[in-house]
């Protein structure tokens, strides 16, 4: 369990912060801009839970902590080590991909398929659930770099990749089950 009873450290002054593995790294590393990125995301998520209620809030709340499971799992590097260690990392698993798919195919059931893109917008959730998909595509994007560089759990890079797609449909929902899309007119302003 986490313990913080003192949330100023100094020791990242100088601009490096410790990875899990209590090793320390500068702050712009990879690594940091990945986990970062997913809690960037994870502040975004909390933001369009404000117009969230019933299980679409009980769903955002599930993607915020998964969100910190995989923070968890992107700052602790040297997977071949897990076995070794005193306390086993968490790591991302694939049944929170499958809940996101699953939860996916129960909301999509519910929406005409689409006939052009969509704009970010409509309503206020689901504007705010566009700003998270676009967020977490960029979180995929920088985790992909830093497996580039470094092993990772591939899980990690599907989840963000299914979450992505999650807040998509999520944010059709939002739109009145997508009768309030914001269609996207090629063209329109020429």
């Amino acid at each position: 369990m986490v313990v913080l009873n003192k949330i100023y450290t100094r020791t990242g002054d100088k601009g490096s912060t410790a990875l899990g593995n209590g090793t320390r790294v500068d702050k712009h590393s990879a690594r940091v801009n990945a986990y970062g990125t997913s809690d960037e995301l994870n502040a975004f998520v909390g933001v369009a839970r404000l117009d969230a209620e019933g299980e679409m809030d009980a769903a955002l709340a599930r993607i915020q902590n998964d969100l910190f499971d995989l923070g968890a799992d992107l700052c602790r590097p040297e997977m071949e080590k897990d076995a070794d260690a005193e306390y086993p990392p968490l790591r991302m698993s694939p049944a929170q991909v499958e809940r996101l798919e699953a939860e996916i195919d129960v909301m999509n059931k519910a929406l005409s398929p689409l006939r052009s893109f969509v704009l970010p917008g409509g309503s206020a959730l689901a504007a705010h659930l566009h700003v998270c998909r676009t967020v977490a595509r960029r979180a995929e994007r920088l985790t992909t770099d830093l497996a580039s560089q470094d092993e990772i759990n591939q899980v990690a890079v599907t989840y963000l990749n299914r979450l992505s797609d999650w807040f998509f449909v999520a944010a059709r929902v939002a739109n009145d089950n997508g009768a309030s899309d914001v269609l996207w007119v090629p063209g329109a302003n020429r």
